[in-house]
């Protein structure tokens, strides 16, 4: 018997591996070149074009030579013995002129119990001068106006007290006289009263005992400065021997040690102020570039760093060198209240030169003569110049004809 069998699947014979098609060369260079061009329009596109032109600024080029800077005034100490107490009149470094009064200086004898006693007098008179213009019957015309005066020159002085414009100092001296007219026409309208002349008398003897004790000091120059502070140096550091001292003995009084006093200031006295002749100091510099060679006569810019910083023209008067130590002597003729109470700072010394300054792009080279490229409008012309330094992008240049190159003139750029 037949025996029937269900159909089989047929089975494709197998096909040979395909191979894989590789890009052709000229496939591969068109690929570069379009990525190449699209990288070259993304930075086309989105770079900033460079700058073709700027300006052209102006700028100081110099040296600079760092130290430290001790002070020499050209003042006069003044000093007293066996003081007990000190009244000042003049004020703190103001000017005054030859006879002005500076202070009074009370001996070690005084008490203030003088002074006590001599208001109490003062006071009794002040009292028994209202008792007797109270009992005045008749009016005094005189002494209204008198008194009207002292009143307003009094008012005025509240005024300028409270904000209002004026001279303080004017105000009173004005104010002192219109008191003391007041008071010198009483003593003249009381002049035959005795208790009044008992106590003036009592007034005048304790003025007496008290100046016993009492010497004034007044300026003995045309014109000063005049300061109640010392620190010391007056006597051994003056104008007169500034030129004695070494390097190692002018960092010494840097460092604090103060100048050899001599026999001016003795055991027991007391420094109580200092006349300063103003215009003119001196300063000695150690400078820490010791392989500078100063240029005596030469004027430099020099730049003192302390509370408030000032700079002033200095000329170079003379220089030592020994023990690795550069000191440079220099004479300002500047006003001295910038340095008034300075003894010692840190200075900064330098020669500055005026320049141009263009971006080192600028800089063009013709017939091997470099320089800049101006722009003026349609025009553009060539201008040689001298390289004095390059420094952080930027060239600091000088025309070699003056008068050719001016700040905020538009340049090339290359």
């Amino acid at each position: 018997m037949y025996q029937m069998n269900p159909p089989q699947p047929i089975t494709p014979p197998p096909q040979p591996p395909q191979e894989r098609k590789r890009l052709s060369v000229m496939q591969i260079a068109l690929i570069v070149l379009t990525l190449g061009f699209a990288a070259w329009y993304l930075i086309t596109t989105l770079t900033p074009e460079p700058a073709r032109f700027a300006q052209i600024t102006a700028s100081q080029i110099g040296s600079r030579y760092q130290g430290d800077c001790l002070i020499v005034r050209d003042e006069v100490p003044y000093d007293a013995e066996g003081l007990s107490s000190i009244e000042y009149i003049a004020e703190e470094g103001t000017s005054i002129y030859r006879g002005a009064m500076i202070c009074n200086v009370f001996s070690s004898g005084f008490s203030t119990k003088e002074m006590t006693t001599l208001q109490e007098y003062r006071d009794q008179i002040k009292e028994y001068q209202m008792k007797l213009l109270k009992s005045e019957v008749k009016m005094d015309s005189q002494m209204e106006k008198l008194e009207s005066e002292v009143m307003t020159r009094a008012r005025e002085v509240r005024e300028i007290i409270s904000g209002a414009r004026g001279n303080m100092a004017n105000q009173e001296k004005l104010l002192t006289t219109s008191i003391d007219a007041r008071q010198t026409y009483l003593r003249e309208k009381y002049s035959d009263d005795q208790r009044m002349i008992r106590l003036y008398d009592d007034e005048q003897s304790q003025l007496q005992r008290i100046s016993s004790w009492t010497k004034q000091y007044v300026s003995s120059m045309d014109k000063a400065v005049v300061s109640f502070y010392s620190d010391g140096y007056e006597y051994g550091l003056t104008m007169e021997n500034y030129e004695e001292f070494t390097p190692a003995q002018v960092r010494a009084m840097i460092n604090g040690q103060k100048p050899t006093k001599d026999d001016t200031l003795s055991k027991g006295r007391t420094t109580i102020y200092r006349l300063i002749k103003n215009g003119r100091w001196i300063v000695l510099m150690l400078i820490r570039d010791s392989n500078w060679n100063p240029v005596e006569g030469a004027v430099y810019d020099l730049k003192l760093e302390n509370f408030t910083d000032t700079t002033v023209k200095a000329t170079v008067l003379g220089f030592t060198r020994t023990g690795g130590e550069l000191e440079v002597m220099l004479m300002v003729e500047n006003d001295v209240e910038p340095v008034l109470y300075v003894r010692s700072c840190t200075g900064v010394l330098g020669d500055s030169v005026a320049s141009l300054t263009v971006p080192a792009r600028a800089i063009y080279t013709q017939d091997n003569m470099p320089g800049v490229v101006v722009v003026d409008g349609d025009y553009q012309y060539f201008i040689p110049v001298n390289i004095l330094e390059r420094r952080d992008g930027n060239v600091f240049i000088a025309p070699i004809q003056q008068g050719v190159l001016y700040e905020g003139e538009t340049v090339r750029l290359f």
